[in-house]
């Protein structure tokens, strides 16, 4: 699990942050610490990271919108979110915003240690694309370039989460077929996530108002009765 990949730590209790950062750099990490959201803005503004642990609750922000902002601003950084609270309205929402997994504290750190490792597996298959995937796609109104995680709408720039990236991409691979959700739940998420057919229908939602000349009558990306969706049709620029 030492890839020597760049980990940004955004925690802002102090024993917790800096002995996540001195364990990560004992197993092979780059490790940056940020207390702060402040501090997190500057950290990946200097380095961007392949992997950022955020905390949900901040002193001066909330770890779901640092995670948007994050998200925007480098679009290829693999997030784990990390919290006190076991809510499952809150791991949705995570979930939901693009998040690569959540982690409950405490946790062992082991168990930290394979989710990081399995998230930046993914991550990194996301960037080695098959040649058909490479360069921009165009897949209904959007633009799609999957090596820079983004879209391009009427000309205007959306950043793609890994999760929505991961989902177009398989549904991209297999235009003209139906893809049945438990596929896309199986090459999207892992199964310690709890992802349902449900947040598969919500990313389809997300993805729809970005491809869809309109999203109220989708005929870009096709519902399948009983099995999944289906891309009607990717064109290589």
């Amino acid at each position: 699990m030492n890839t020597g990949a760049h980990v940004l730590v955004v925690e802002d209790e102090r024993n917790v942050g800096e002995t996540l950062a001195e364990r990560l750099q004992g197993a092979g990490y780059r490790v940056t610490l940020a207390p702060s959201a402040a501090r997190a803005r500057l950290a990946w503004r200097a380095q961007a990271p392949q992997l950022t642990l955020l905390d949900v609750g901040l002193p001066d922000g909330n770890g779901f919108e640092l995670a948007g902002e994050l998200r925007a601003a480098v679009p290829q950084s693999a997030i784990i979110f990390l919290t006190a609270h076991g809510n499952p309205e809150e791991r949705v929402r995570g979930l939901e915003l693009g998040a690569d997994d959540y982690l409950t504290k405490p946790f062992h750190f082991r168990e930290l240690l394979l989710r990081i490792h399995n998230c930046l597996k993914r991550a990194q298959e996301l960037v080695e694309l098959p040649g058909e995937m490479r360069g921009v796609v165009r897949i209904g109104r959007a633009r799609v370039d999957f090596e820079r995680f983004s879209a391009e709408v009427a000309g205007v720039s959306h950043a793609l989460t890994h999760k929505e990236c991961a989902v177009l991409r398989l549904l991209a691979s297999r235009a003209g077929k139906a893809v049945s959700r438990d596929e896309i739940l199986d090459k999207a998420w892992s199964a310690d996530e709890f992802p349902t057919s449900r947040t598969v229908d919500n990313f389809i939602v997300r993805l729809r108002k970005l491809v869809e000349p309109d999203a109220d009558e989708p005929r870009v990306i096709r519902s399948i009765r009983g099995v999944g969706y289906l891309l009607t049709e990717v064109i290589r620029e």
